[in-house]
């Protein structure tokens, strides 16, 4: 059967006092109408009835607006985020030889701006990663005379600082340093006390390794040390 003009339907819909719905199909000479959600004191959302002369440019624009919000939302409030650190110095007679704030003897040590401690180094960025943030290099410049010599230890404590105030704890840490000497066996005990003490983390979540590269490229030949550091930041 034909119809001779475009068939008109109306719906509405209350729910609950906080969450209300209202749908209409109009003929296309009609002026159209889009939906916005909007923000509500409830969980549950309100949706919002606009009319406009573009429904289809502005409803688009509306959803993927709100969509990113939600999902920016959601990213702030991860149940936990996990960040990488690396780091690599070059190994120079005259240098003292710091590793996670212990000082180790050897006759050489990491040549940097500041202590050169390429572990606590290491662990700085890869909180700062886990959190979104930028990397040491841009927090903590070498271009800064008031960083030249100083103690890595104030890299760390900012780096917990800026975990603790975005909501989140050591979950646990894992780092592995390679270096072809000095052996780091007799000061791995002292080193992971020391880190754990800096983090404000219990020892038994903070791991740490030591690797040779097996007498390869300018590690194995005791011209650099590198650190890699994975950590597991947990909501608090």
């Amino acid at each position: 059967m034909a119809v001779p003009f475009p068939v008109f339907a109306s719906a509405t819909t209350a729910t609950t006092s906080h969450q209300s719905l209202s749908l209409s199909v109009y003929p296309r000479s009609f002026p159209r109408t889009n939906f916005n959600v909007v923000s509500s004191s409830s969980s549950r959302p309100s949706i919002r009835v606009n009319s406009a002369a573009s429904p289809s440019v502005e409803a688009a624009t509306a959803v993927d607006s709100d969509r990113a919000a939600a999902s920016d939302s959601r990213s702030k409030a991860l149940p936990f985020r996990i960040g990488h650190g690396f780091d690599l110095h070059r190994l120079e007679p005259g240098y003292p030889l710091i590793i996670g704030g212990i000082n180790i003897p050897h006759d050489r040590g990491c040549e940097a701006h500041s202590d050169g401690d390429v572990l606590l180094h290491c662990v700085v960025d890869a909180i700062l990663g886990a959190l979104g943030l930028p990397d040491i290099g841009q927090i903590f410049p070498d271009s800064d005379p008031k960083w030249k010599g100083a103690p890595s230890s104030v890299f760390i404590k900012e780096a917990v600082r800026l975990m603790h105030e975005a909501g989140y704890e050591i979950g646990n840490l894992d780092a592995t340093l390679i270096l072809q000497r000095p052996k780091l066996s007799p000061h791995k005990e002292a080193i992971r006390a020391n880190l754990s003490n800096l983090l404000g983390a219990d020892p038994s979540v903070v791991n740490l390794k030591a690797k040779t590269h097996e007498k390869v490229d300018s590690l194995g030949e005791n011209r650099s040390i590198a650190a890699h550091t994975v950590v597991l930041l947990m909501r608090r």
